[in-house]
């Protein structure tokens, strides 16, 4: 009965160690797509000339999920009337975070960027893009470097912590 609690426990904590390192894995994939989509919307905002609501419309059918749904759910309540811009942005951002693999960082740059969506002129707006954009590429710089540095260490960590964990019980 020891060794089959021993093989799960190992088993637990391998996964976890995977599945940490899978989340190192997805945030660069997941800030280039948020790059993507942010160049998408620029381009409908500023050349498309599209209201906010429709922009995140397309964007939501031009990339694709996670980030896209994000994009698609803010679009839908801004259909609401007694919705505001902002208070959208943050109440969509907070839900859609918990199910990415993006960081902090990351959140706070959209979050800073939602405060400046819809309130300028289209030069404004296309700064604002711009300004997001190239912190979102240091963002992208910073988890490639975190990938590489952790990612295989802390599959190996899992499953040494399970090892170690199994060891001082026996």
């Amino acid at each position: 009965m020891k060794w089959i609690g021993a093989i799960i426990l190992l088993c637990a904590t391998t996964w976890g160690g995977f599945e940490f390192a899978r989340r190192l894995t997805e945030r660069p994939k997941q800030i280039r797509q948020l790059k993507n989509a942010m160049q998408v919307l620029e381009a409908e905002i500023l050349y498309g000339q599209s209201p906010v609501t429709v922009a995140c419309e397309k964007v939501s059918q031009q990339i694709p999920a996670p980030m896209s749904w994000f994009f698609k759910e803010f679009s839908d309540a801004l259909k609401q009337p007694s919705a505001s811009l902002y208070d959208v942005w943050e109440e969509k951002l907070n839900h859609y975070w918990a199910m990415s693999s993006l960081g902090e960082g990351e959140k706070e740059i959209m979050r800073q960027f939602g405060q400046t969506l819809g309130q300028h002129d289209f030069a404004g707006q296309q700064k604002h893009i711009r300004l997001a954009l190239s912190h979102l590429e240091r963002e992208l710089e910073e988890s490639q470097e975190q990938q590489q540095r952790y990612s295989n260490m802390v599959k190996s960590l899992g499953f040494l912590t399970g090892l170690l964990i199994i060891l001082l019980f026996i």
